[in-house]
């Protein structure tokens, strides 16, 4: 099959060296490939992890806004991973009965269809070198009939636009693309191709629902948007639902075929795997960047406050289900650039015990818009700022103010949700790698003034595909995933409403700061 040579380069038959002895029991394995690691994680039915495995991966920056990835290096950590978390589980590959998949959203790929050889390098969600392009289709008049269409906003953040510039400024792509010769897609139709030795090229209606060809109303590739960026149709991955079959792992991979019958956008798995099934449930997940989601169910609610409407996912026979969904950028990102820009931590766990070396930032705030500013701002010309820094200000209050500019940027978005839906949250659910860090946590609850939840299981993003992929196969129902959550830690808030307000209109000023002059 075509990219099957691409896909066992570098790689044995895989086998597993651990014997267990007792009675079999069913797993489910999800990969989480993310935008600075790999992840792997063995779960059992229960939602409770076996073993994990990560790797992180290179991140190329070619110019200032520009971020890129090598898509055979995301292939190839993502594999070594799966492979290692078996192996760390110590189970047989016939007691895996299904392999859910979350991935990075947005970032995109291009791919010959004969040998599966990608043809650049992966052109990140974070990238800003399409805002240009969402410029002139604004000046155009298009912003509305892409809004009404796909429920996002014209923002370099989606894939449409990426796909846009590669065929127009790599020599022989857009005639390759016509002649149906390159595939797109993104990370999870890449790993989807890769798996299945090139066999399935699809997607899900939640990653779908990010490239800005989707429409939400036909629920299919929308041949009017996809005039308007040039891009033939013969490129795109076939759509499906979240949970259901999308094919079998090559059996060389893992020592036996794998059906992979779960696929979702990192965000919204995060939001399956907190079990937000009911609307009006929130979530907030802190990864590289920060997104909270609201369920909405199969309302299709529109902001009028710089949030997106987005598909929630899919269930095998069910309908679309929807979220709104605000987006920050840069969240524990602003972590590893105070440890690999400025050397001030050497490990990103050392930020909690720096920032509490001081009672508080002494009026510096950190904005970190290092791509530019996600909702509700969508300022792709706003740049990272310090600010209220004097002779007295230390690396301590700068990692303070890191920290605290990710619970600034979660109440932006918070603040326009609630005021689109309507409703205030009796409380908001926390995933991703910084809930570990109990003095975000608390200053979210008290800048918010809402309590925040920390559940017993953090890695909800790897959960929610794993949860998708049960369902998939039949094992699992959301009514069992509901009974399953539980709480590790609640955050009171313990701020009084004064000083919250104090704190929140420094911020606020200090976001006009790193707004572009465009906007002044």
């Amino acid at each position: 099959m075509p990219g099957t040579a691409l896909v066992l380069a570098g790689f044995g038959v895989f086998a597993i060296s651990a014997i267990k002895t007792e009675e079999s029991m069913p797993y489910i394995l999800a990969l989480d490939q993310g935008t600075t690691s790999s992840r792997a994680i063995v779960f059992d039915l229960e939602g409770q992890p076996q073993a994990m495995a990560q790797q992180e991966f290179m991140q190329h920056f070619p110019q200032p806004g520009w971020v890129e990835h090598d898509p055979l290096e995301i292939w190839q950590t993502q594999l070594q991973v799966a492979q290692e978390a078996i192996q760390r589980a110590a189970i047989q590959p016939s007691e895996i009965v299904a392999l859910g998949i979350t991935n990075q959203r947005e970032t995109t790929v291009l791919w010959e269809r004969a040998t599966g050889k990608p043809v650049h390098r992966a052109i990140v969600w974070q990238d800003r070198r399409t805002a240009p392009i969402c410029d002139e289709l604004r000046k155009g008049g298009y912003e509305g009939l892409f809004r009404q269409k796909t429920g996002l906003v014209l923002d370099a953040y989606f894939s449409g636009t990426k796909v846009k510039w590669l065929l127009e400024n790599v020599p022989g792509f857009r005639e390759r693309a016509g002649k149906g010769e390159l595939c797109f897609g993104t990370i999870d139709s890449w790993l989807i191709y890769n798996l299945t030795g090139g066999r399935v090229h699809a997607t899900d209606v939640s990653n779908a629902s990010r490239t800005l060809l989707f429409n939400l109303h036909t629920q299919r590739w929308d041949e009017e948007l996809l005039g308007i960026l040039g891009l033939p149709k013969a490129l795109l991955p076939e759509v499906r639902p979240s949970a259901g079959l999308f094919g079998e792992t090559l059996p060389e991979l893992f020592g036996a075929p794998i059906p992979i019958a779960g696929v979702a956008g990192d965000q919204q798995a995060a939001l399956f795997g907190q079990a937000c099934f009911t609307p009006g449930m929130a979530k907030n997940t802190y990864g590289t960047g920060c997104f909270l989601l609201m369920h909405t169910g199969q309302e299709q609610v529109t902001s009028q406050n710089g949030l997106l409407t987005t598909v929630a996912w899919q269930l095998e026979g069910g309908p679309l289900e929807y979220a709104l969904e605000g987006s920050v950028f840069v969240a524990g990102a602003v972590v590893q650039w105070l440890r690999d820009g400025l050397g001030i931590i050497q490990n990103s766990s050392e930020i909690e015990h720096l920032a509490r070396q001081v009672s508080s930032t002494d009026g510096v705030y950190l904005v970190p818009a290092f791509v530019g500013l996600g909702a509700p701002y969508w300022d792709p010309y706003a740049r990272g700022t310090v600010v209220g820094l004097t002779r007295g200000s230390s690396k301590a209050h700068l990692a303070r103010a890191a920290l605290e500019a990710i619970a600034y940027q979660s109440r932006d978005v918070l603040e326009a949700m609630e005021a689109d839906a309507g409703l205030q949250l009796s409380e908001l659910r926390m995933d991703g790698g910084a809930t570990v860090n109990d003095l975000l946590m608390q200053f979210q609850a008290d800048i918010l003034g809402t309590p925040v939840v920390r559940p017993q299981v953090t890695e909800t993003t790897a959960l929610g595909a794993a949860y998708l992929a049960g369902v998939g196969v039949g094992l699992l129902t959301q009514a069992q995933i509901a009974q399953r959550w539980a709480v590790q830690k609640r955050f009171e808030p313990a701020m009084g409403q004064e000083e919250r307000a104090r704190l929140y209109s420094g911020w606020k000023k200090a976001v006009e700061r790193a707004k572009s002059w465009v906007d002044a």
